[in-house]
């Protein structure tokens, strides 16, 4: 079973997705990755959160859950942990960031293209089972602003 860490990624009231601009057909994601031997999903996440989006300074704010997740196309299953991480510091509006050693997709670096949506309603449908933690994390940002 393949490991799985997602990180919504928080500034005030925005969320971090993404694009891969030269693949469109994979749609609009959040930042994940696969866990690595011997990697905790805590650390996992904030290495993928650095890898894939450059940010530095994200801050770890909550675990939202796991689930195993059926890849019928793989013929795997994929546990899936999600977490809740904030951008502490003023970040880029819109940005490009390139994975230099993806884990999976060949030898070349990846390229997405990041941008902050609206929480809760501009939302743009996500990718691949990506949104599934998507209310528990509304729900953990609601009880922080009470």
């Amino acid at each position: 079973m393949k490991h799985k860490v997602f990180a919504y990624i928080t500034y005030g009231d925005l969320l971090l997705v993404f694009n891969h601009p030269y693949a469109p057909e994979a749609g609009i994601q959040v930042p994940a990755g696969t866990m690595e031997e011997g990697e905790e999903p805590e650390e996992a996440v904030m290495r993928e959160a650095f890898e894939e989006t450059g940010l530095s300074g994200l801050q770890p704010r909550a675990f939202l859950g796991a689930y195993d997740h059926d890849v019928r196309e793989r013929d795997q299953i994929h546990r899936r942990w999600f977490y809740h991480l904030a951008c502490e510091e003023r970040p880029p509006t819109r940005w490009r960031h390139q994975e230099m050693d993806p884990s999976e997709g060949g030898p070349e670096p990846i390229t997405f293209e990041f941008f902050w949506v609206k929480l809760p309603d501009c939302v743009p449908p996500l990718a691949a089972g990506h949104d599934t933690m998507l209310p528990k994390l509304l729900d953990l940002l609601a009880l922080e602003a009470w």
